[in-house]
């Protein structure tokens, strides 16, 4: 289902802003059961954003791959939160060549890296400096050996699983107030889209962002995909730059009608933000409702309660007890095929 509309929308800075854009929404539906995404693969369980904490998912049964993609400085789209390689969660192993003046790579924004520097990466062990406050230390199994995946990869593991019905969340890692840090949002969203394309995953595949521009620019370039407007506290800054030129005062503070207005399918809040004036807003626009990142088993169980249509976790094997403890019709869980290693070698 589409519906289209014209508004004065900025799809960057000045450089590339447009005086007029036509916006075709693509209208995600309301779902009878709950989109259970896994938060970077499976977070809690396995070292996240890498291809076993995606098989992980897949094994413990998801709705959707929720992940973040970053483009390297030769283009290519790798997964990864961070748009420069964190210390916490990447290690150096060796240069890519003797004297690699950018050589160690950890630190550095993957728009200075290729692909080679980036792949010498080991990304399979995470590193805290507190291991007594981390989060994720007792839970997530280490996988030493691990590669920082590209896009492609996360498409080729999910088809070697035969997870036809599986779909994907990937967020463009984009700042409006860092834009040296990473390229600009009409490449950001060009390349992210060429290879879903080029994998035939634009019926499967939902761009998110927080920065709203690239959200504006998938509209241009593939109005047939859907697009999740991310919401945290920064949504609600006077004058936010994350929102594409959209002044939400002009919304009366309404960030479900600023959403529908650059397109949205999907309204994607931090769940802290979820109130029941929030849910009928969005559900009155037919916008669905996917909050993040609740790993909380009493927190998920009230938001099903509020009626919100999908949940974001760390830790979905958690979230399928709640499920089902509310009657609610589960995602198949996969097993792990018997040529899965070489969708998970490593470094």
């Amino acid at each position: 289902m589409f519906s289209s509309t014209s508004r004065n929308l900025s799809l960057a800075d000045d450089s590339y802003s447009l005086p007029s854009v036509t916006i075709v929404r693509k209208v995600a539906p309301l779902r009878d059961t709950v989109d259970l995404q896994g938060h970077r693969g499976a977070r809690g369980l396995r070292p996240e954003n890498t291809l076993p904490a995606f098989a992980k998912a897949l094994e413990v049964g998801v709705t959707t791959l929720e992940l973040d993609v970053g483009i390297t400085g030769d283009g290519a789209v790798v997964v990864s939160h961070d748009a420069a390689v964190s210390p916490l969660k990447c290690e150096d192993t060796d240069a890519v060549e003797p004297d690699d003046p950018l050589f160690p790579y950890v630190g550095r924004p993957l728009a200075q890296l290729t692909l080679d520097q980036v792949k010498t990466l080991e990304c399979g062990v995470r590193r805290p400096r507190d291991m007594d406050t981390d989060p994720f230390v007792g839970s997530q199994l280490p996988i030493p050996g691990t590669a920082m995946p590209t896009l492609d990869e996360v498409f080729d593991l999910v088809d070697g699983y035969g997870a036809d019905d599986v779909r994907f969340n990937v967020e463009t890692k984009i700042r409006p107030t860092q834009p040296s840090l990473t390229v600009d949002p009409q490449t950001f969203a060009e390349r992210v889209i060429e290879v879903v394309r080029e994998h035939g995953m634009t019926h499967r595949t939902t761009l998110q962002s927080f920065d709203w521009r690239t959200l504006l620019w998938a509209d241009r370039l593939v109005p047939e995909m859907e697009r999740s407007a991310l919401v945290d506290t920064r949504t609600f800054e006077r004058d936010s730059p994350w929102l594409a030129g959209l002044d939400l005062t002009a919304f009366s503070g309404d960030v479900a009608a600023a959403a529908e207005a650059i397109g949205a399918s999907v309204l994607s809040p931090e769940h802290v933000l979820v109130t029941d004036d929030l849910l009928g807003r969005a559900h009155g626009r037919a916008l669905p409702v996917v909050t993040w990142t609740v790993n909380d088993p009493e927190r998920i169980a009230e938001l099903l309660d509020l009626g919100v249509d999908g949940i974001i976790t760390d830790f979905p094997d958690r979230a399928r007890l709640v499920l089902e403890g509310h009657g609610r019709e589960l995602p198949t869980a996969r097993p792990e095929p018997a040529h899965a290693e070489i969708y998970v070698a490593g470094v």
